[in-house]
């Protein structure tokens, strides 16, 4: 057994012998304020009996049919409990008022054994508060919290019972009856919060402060992410957070992966064991152009990579130019298929795009490549003229396609990512020039 359910059964035992007192001492002394407390007692005997079943519902996990699990029988039975409450609470204030105009005749003795029934069911009242209360907060329970509420109205009314006793004792027979209705609105006040509260979650009402805390988190985030939709639920002290966001379309899928990672990390952070789903679209109508034809041309399906991709502002509009890589092994035919379907993709996702030229690669297979041992002085010449200092590393790779130079530069760090690819671009060109025969040159940079 739970210690949620082991904590209800125990408000079920109190609620019993708290009843069993209750009623025999106001029924032998007369009191309408115990007979009061005691129906009240009744109707939390009956909240603890549904706390009890509906923990034991609330705590099945998720199913086929219950994708969001079982947390909702909790509210259910919080509600169930306060429409008991507030019949009760009528009943008892009309019964209080009949005695009050007359209409029923009552007779209060407040002898010592029903001061001492009250302290008995003080002593009681305030343990039970006291133990649902910390045990709602510890499983951050709807129905043990609902609980806890009603077992410290119940030690309210009871010291109002105790007060209307006081008053009988002094010779105030209305004492008693007021203290009923004391009761009453105590129980009436009660299940008006209980109901407006569980009836929130059974409507999926999103907590305000929730969303804040979430919608902050989200937007403090760097890189900055566009948050296109964010909704929450609550059941059984648990939140369930439906989150869209927009990525760039060039992103690739890991990209996306992780943007989601960090919104769920920052969800979580704000709402502790909240369950998240986050869903990533392209931003594209943020994007600029590039990125938008980039994502339209990689949307179709044999095209395996793009590169060089241009686009050029002339006298008959915008256009764009880029290198599309496909497999080899396709026919010329279906290659010229595919670069007409990308031309007609892009034309659909970026109208402002007048022409589309296309060039088309086979893409490349995997070479072998063996290290060999060359001199790396004439390398070494030019990037100590074009920077001022040696490269980091300088290695040589046979292929099929012949040398392969792998050249690292250091350069500062406090050099923009355009201005390093120059400098790049530069070197590569004149090892080209001054080492006909390589295949390729390839430029590391780095900090």
């Amino acid at each position: 057994m739970s210690p949620q359910r082991r904590t209800a059964l125990v408000s079920v035992a109190a609620a019993v012998v708290l009843i069993a007192v209750k009623l025999a001492s106001g029924l032998t002394s007369g009191s309408l304020g115990l007979v009061a407390e005691a129906v009240h007692s009744g109707t939390d005997l009956i909240a603890a009996l549904l706390t009890f079943f509906a923990l034991g519902v609330a705590g099945k996990p998720a199913d086929s049919s219950h994708t969001y699990g079982h947390g909702k029988a909790e509210h259910l039975a919080a509600l169930a409990e306060a429409s008991t409450l507030a019949l009760v609470s009528v009943g008892i204030a009309v019964l209080a008022a009949a005695r009050l105009a007359g209409w029923a005749h009552f007779d209060v003795r407040a002898a010592w054994w029903a001061f001492a029934a009250v302290g008995v069911v003080l002593a009681i009242d305030a343990g039970r508060t006291v133990v649902s209360w910390r045990a709602a907060q510890a499983y951050s329970s709807a129905a043990l919290f609902s609980n806890a509420l009603h077992f410290a109205s119940d030690l309210a009314g009871t010291t109002a019972v105790l007060f209307g006793l006081v008053a009988v004792r002094a010779g105030w027979q209305a004492g008693d009856s007021l203290a009923a209705f004391f009761v009453a609105a105590l129980v009436l006040l009660a299940a008006v919060r209980l109901m407006r509260r569980n009836v929130d979650v059974l409507m999926d009402r999103a907590p305000a402060d929730a969303v804040d805390a979430a919608r902050s988190a989200i937007e403090a985030l760097q890189p900055p992410v566009a948050l296109r939709r964010l909704r929450l639920r609550q059941a059984a002290g648990r939140t369930f957070a439906d989150v869209v966001i927009g990525v760039p379309p060039g992103a690739v899928v890991g990209q996306g992966h992780a943007a989601a990672d960090h919104v769920e990390d920052a969800v979580q952070r704000v709402l502790p064991g909240s369950d998240v789903v986050v869903h990533v679209e392209p931003a594209a109508e943020e994007a600029g152009v590039p990125e938008r034809v980039r994502a339209a041309a990689m949307g179709v399906v044999p095209v395996r990579e793009i590169h060089n991709l241009i686009a050029i502002e002339t006298a008959r509009g915008l256009e764009v130019s880029l290198h599309l890589k496909l497999p080899g092994e396709l026919s010329l035919d279906d290659a010229h298929e595919v670069a007409e379907e990308v031309e007609r993709a892009i034309a659909a996702a970026v109208p402002e795009v007048s022409a589309v030229q296309t060039h088309l690669e086979p893409l490349a297979v995997e070479a072998a490549g063996l290290e060999v041992d060359e001199d790396p002085i004439e390398v070494e010449r030019i990037v100590v003229e074009a920077t001022g200092d040696r490269p980091r590393s300088v290695r040589f790779l046979r292929t099929d396609e012949g040398i392969v130079v792998l050249l690292t530069l250091g350069l500062p760090g406090v050099a923009s990512l355009a201005d390093a690819h120059a400098r790049a671009s530069v070197i590569e060109g004149r090892i080209r020039s001054a080492l006909p025969d390589v295949a390729d040159v390839i430029v590391h940079t780095e900090p």
